[in-house]
């Protein structure tokens, strides 16, 4: 898998605060927030595949 580099503005107290917690936790970052990405997307896409004509 190919990996793209991205530049978010997040809220400075939130983005540490989560750092310090993946690195307490050793999680990495960046997975954590593809894990994120890829959970939202699945639960919209489950979402926009229900049939409200039952």
């Amino acid at each position: 898998m190919a990996q793209k580099n991205v530049t978010l503005s997040l809220d400075e107290n939130i983005y540490d605060n989560y750092k310090e917690f993946c690195k307490k936790n050793a999680i990495a970052l960046s997975r954590s927030i593809e894990v994120f990405m890829e959970s939202k997307s699945k639960k919209r896409k489950n979402e926009s595949n229900i049939n409200f004509n039952k």
